[in-house]
């Protein structure tokens, strides 16, 4: 663990109304009607959200690097090359019919704090002590391309990017001439972070109901991710008698319900999922060959989430035998569980004691860029609310005021970097 410390330096203030701009602006690009967004990676609309990220970088004196798998860094290296290197950011790709805020809030909140520092430190012409980078992360939502986190991983090195480049989406387009297409396959990126803060969306309400505005992130889940495909026998609904019928959709109803039964057995430390089915030939009258499930576990323990995996594999078996089709394992993700960085859990309770707000400890199901740099880099992920615990939905929504008081805090933890360097061995 590493320790950080707080400045002494009055934390310069944001600018408010640039923020609520420049969100607005960005919900423009992919949005629909009741707040909907529609902003899948690597489509045309989050090409157009590329453009504005690195407009806005050039506008304000960063200098821009893309990688190999399309992540777009914002680069302050004014401190020079000895110095550390705090990175804060997210995403902008978003769920087909999603919400505004998740992962766009984490890039607005993150230039309007860099920019805020830098203009604070060239007026009051002081000495940064830190380098600072702003991120956009390709592929966080695992919408279109699986798995999810791929950007991230891809830098954190968790995943190849020969891998990353031949995903596949559900018309075979591959992620390699998405990248192509919309101008973003990159060659350089920046040295791994000495920190990375990342700004969210709670995405639950516990935050509401206890009646606070920050929380940070001290645990995450782990996930455990399969495309599992049942394969069956295409026939006639009409003729086809039902004792003879070989329905892939029929095994993937049995597995649908074992996996709720295995939820309900394991209480609040296991969750459960088939977020996607895919019927062929999805025909009302043909009997389905196949049906292929995207399916999760999610759990804080690996004990558990070892345990129900191996439960969820004998429930495959049992399902298409009863259903008298056959399975293949199509593919198999794997995301580990563990924790946020103490010394910055440390360092965001104390910037939110110091502008008056309480902080909330929460463990996070839904996967973050932050978790797939946590193994390499202290990390975290800090939270403002999310009204009525809505995310992934059109009504999806965190108040102004929200807002405002997320890139407050993590403006005042940039800030404690950059005048501070603020890397010390604990």
């Amino acid at each position: 663990m590493l320790e950080f410390r707080k400045a002494a330096a009055p934390v310069p203030a944001i600018d408010e109304v640039e923020l609520h701009r420049m969100m607005d602006e960005l919900s423009v690009i992919g949005g629909g009607e009741g707040g909907s967004m529609t902003r899948l990676t690597l489509s045309k609309e989050d090409g157009q959200a590329r453009d504005w990220f690195a407009a806005w970088v050039r506008d304000h004196g960063l200098r821009l690097e893309v990688d190999g798998i399309g992540n777009m860094f914002g680069i302050l290296d004014w401190a020079g090359p000895g110095a550390p290197t705090v990175m804060t950011g997210s995403h902008l790709d978003s769920q087909p019919n999603g919400g505004r805020f998740d992962g766009a809030l984490g890039v607005v909140a993150a230039c309007n704090a860099v920019d805020t520092i830098k203009r604070a430190v060239e007026s009051g012409k002081l000495t940064p002590k830190a380098n600072m980078t702003v991120v956009n992360w390709t592929n966080e939502e695992g919408a279109r391309f699986q798995p999810s986190l791929l950007g991230s991983s891809v830098y954190s090195g968790a995943l190849t990017l020969d891998f990353a480049l031949n995903r596949v989406d559900g018309d075979n387009i591959s992620v390699r001439d998405a990248l192509s297409d919309i101008g973003y396959a990159g060659t350089s990126a920046p040295a791994l972070p000495d920190a990375y803060i990342e700004l969210h969306i709670e995405g639950s309400d516990k935050l509401e109901k206890a009646g606070l505005k920050f929380a940070a992130f001290t645990r995450y889940w782990g996930a455990t991710k399969y495309r599992l495909a049942f394969l069956g026998k295409q026939a006639h609904t009409g003729p086809t008698p039902m004792a003879e019928r070989q329905d892939a959709v029929l095994a993937a109803a049995y597995l649908i319900a074992e996996l709720k039964a295995m939820a309900d057995r394991g209480g609040l430390d296991l969750h459960t999922s088939v977020g996607r089915l895919e019927v062929f030939p999805n025909s009302p009258n043909v009997v389905p060959a196949e049906a292929v499930l995207f399916i999760e576990l999610r759990s804080g323990s690996p004990e558990i989430l070892e345990s129900a995996e191996a439960e969820f594999k004998d429930r495959i078996e049992a399902c298409a035998q009863r259903a008298g089709v056959g399975y293949e394992v199509r593919s198999v993700d794997y995301r580990k569980a563990g924790r946020m960085d103490e010394g910055l859990v440390t360092l965001a309770t104390q910037t939110a004691t110091s502008l008056g707000y309480e902080t909330r400890y929460l463990d996070t199901i839904g996967g973050h860029d932050g978790v797939a740099l946590a193994d390499k880099c202290p990390s975290i992920v800090i939270a403002v609310p999310s009204v009525g615990g809505v995310i992934h939905h059109p009504t999806e929504f965190t108040t102004p005021e929200d807002r405002v008081i997320g890139t407050r805090i993590l403006t005042s933890m940039l800030w404690d970097f950059c005048m501070l360097g603020n890397v010390l061995k604990g």
